[in-house]
């Protein structure tokens, strides 16, 4: 299930990392759906979504990290 705008993040992505980071979730997440669509595709048994999540977090971690409850952007981001 792609997501179409950022409201429609998770509510732990809406409510926890900036804008600029769910804005790269989103798309992190929108391309890893259409790349992991064939299960032969992904690791072990995990799901088309439960991949997809994976993928979003991991592109979110490249350009922000956490610090205590909030999320920030690396300086080099």
């Amino acid at each position: 299930m792609p997501y179409q705008r950022n409201s429609e993040l998770p509510k732990g992505v809406r409510d926890n990392v900036p804008s600029h980071g769910q804005e790269i979730y989103r798309k992190a997440f929108n391309a890893a759906w259409e790349e992991y669509k064939d299960s032969e595709d992904r690791r072990g048994d995990a799901s088309r979504e439960e991949t997809a999540h994976r993928v979003a977090w991991a592109a979110v971690k490249n350009e922000y990290h956490k610090e205590g409850d909030k999320w920030v952007r690396d300086r080099s981001g």
